[in-house]
C-alpha cells in the first residue's frame, strides 16, 4: 500500500479517501463528455442531453469539495463558477419544462 500512497502522493488513509473522492468526481465530470458524444452520435447532430448537466453538476460539486479540502483557491474559483453555470442551466431547463416545452433530450 505504501507504493499506492507514493503514486497518489498521500501520507495516510484520510488523504487517500479524499484523493479517491476527487478522482471519482473527475471521472464523473469526464463522463459528461461521453454522454454528450453518444447522444450526438445517436441523433446524428450535436445535442446536449439533460444527463450532461447532471454529470457536470455532480462532478463539479465533488471536485469543489475536493478543492476546498485541498485549499486551492484557483481550483475553488474554477469549480464554483462551473457549479453555478450547471445549476443555472438545469434551472432554465426545468423552467422551460414547466412552461410546456420539452426539457432535455
Amino acid at each position: 500500500m505504501d507504493r499506492v500512497f507514493a503514486v497518489l502522493n498521500v501520507a495516510g488513509w484520510g488523504e487517500f479517501w479524499w484523493v479517491a473522492f476527487g478522482l471519482f468526481g473527475q471521472l464523473m465530470f469526464t463522463g459528461r463528455f461521453l454522454v454528450q458524444w453518444i447522444a450526438s452520435e445517436r441523433a446524428r447532430r450535436s445535442v446536449i442531453p439533460l444527463a450532461f448537466w447532471y454529470f457536470s453538476l455532480g462532478g463539479g460539486l465533488i471536485l469543489l469539495s475536493y478543492a476546498i479540502w485541498r485549499g486551492d483557491p484557483v481550483f475553488i474559483l474554477g469549480q464554483t463558477l462551473g457549479v453555478f453555470i450547471y445549476s443555472r442551466n438545469l434551472w432554465l431547463i426545468r423552467r422551460e419544462g414547466r412552461a410546456g416545452g420539452v426539457a432535455g433530450d
